[in-house]
């Protein structure tokens, strides 16, 4: 039992670290590789990556306090990154938990697969808070696609949304049409 338990968390921790670092640096080299032409792009994404990593190697990271905050901070990110607007409406807070900074994580994904392959100039946010369930929803009205036919080697939807969602004890849907767009719902218990 010992071993069993110690090879899940192991495994839990892979998927965390796999996750991150294709929130962060792989989605940092993807832009840096786009912007290779402008060398000062390319310096700033660079110094911003070695930050961020820095803070999440070391622990020194500090979270926003509030989940509107966190998903405000993600939205921003997302437009600083890509050429699309990020349209944010939340209702209701809540204290930024473990989870919930999750459910953000997952949402910042959400929205940069949005911002990168949907070819919508916004992205919809709406959060809604209450005292039992937080739900995200993350639309855009861009191409669509089929969530069942994303290859084995792309992480994003996948562990990046779907399998962290899990992991944290949320839940995530998608629903996509080449007419409408992309919707994501993330569910989870404050």
């Amino acid at each position: 039992l010992a071993a069993e338990r110690a090879e899940r968390i192991r495994s839990q921790e892979r998927a965390e670290v796999a996750a991150h670092l294709h929130d962060s640096v792989l989605q940092t080299l993807a832009l840096i590789q786009t912007r290779s032409g402008d060398p000062r792009a390319v310096a700033t994404l660079a110094r911003r990556q070695e930050r961020e990593l820095r803070a999440w190697l070391y622990g020194a990271e500090v979270p926003q306090a509030t989940l509107r905050a966190a998903l405000a901070a993600a939205a921003q990110e997302v437009e600083d990154d890509y050429p699309v607007n990020v349209e944010l409406v939340a209702v209701g807070d809540h204290e930024l938990t473990p989870a919930l900074a999750e459910l953000v994580k997952a949402c910042r994904e959400a929205m940069a697969n949005a911002a990168k392959h949907s070819g919508a100039d916004v992205v919809d946010v709406y959060a809604e808070a209450g005292p039992d369930k937080v739900e995200v929803f993350v639309r855009d009205r861009g191409g669509g696609f089929d969530p069942g036919a994303v290859p084995e080697g792309r992480l994003g939807v996948r562990k990046s949304i779907m399998e962290r969602m899990e992991r944290h004890g949320g839940s995530a849907r998608i629903r996509s049409d080449e007419q409408t767009g992309t919707e994501v719902t993330l569910e989870m218990t404050p």
